[in-house]
């Protein structure tokens, strides 16, 4: 697989995903976590270790990056576009200190 750089825009929009004035709910966090790890690819998801038995939390992260990467086929670049343009949405929807 080839590196993928951070674009600026994807770069701001991880800064402002932690600017919004409410939480998103959990199926939001887990589709923001998943094009975050689909996009920056560090690690890679072939890569990336499996969480443990009891690991309820990381099984959920694992799996909704295992079904972008790997179900869904996302690239890092597109990825990345989904991502900002998914932390837009939150920022109308939840609001934004920005």
């Amino acid at each position: 697989m080839t590196f993928t750089p951070k674009t600026p825009a994807f770069e701001k929009a991880i800064k402002d995903s932690r600017n919004l004035k409410a939480k998103p709910d959990n199926d939001e966090l887990l589709e923001l976590y998943s094009l975050f790890k689909q996009g920056s690819q560090d690690p890679p998801f072939a890569e990336a270790p499996k969480p443990g038995m009891f690991d309820l939390t990381g099984k959920a992260k694992y799996n909704a990056w295992k079904k972008c990467a790997e179900d869904d086929g996302v690239s890092a670049k597109d990825a990345q576009e989904k991502y900002v343009k998914k932390v837009n949405a939150l920022k109308e929807k939840y609001g934004f200190e920005g």
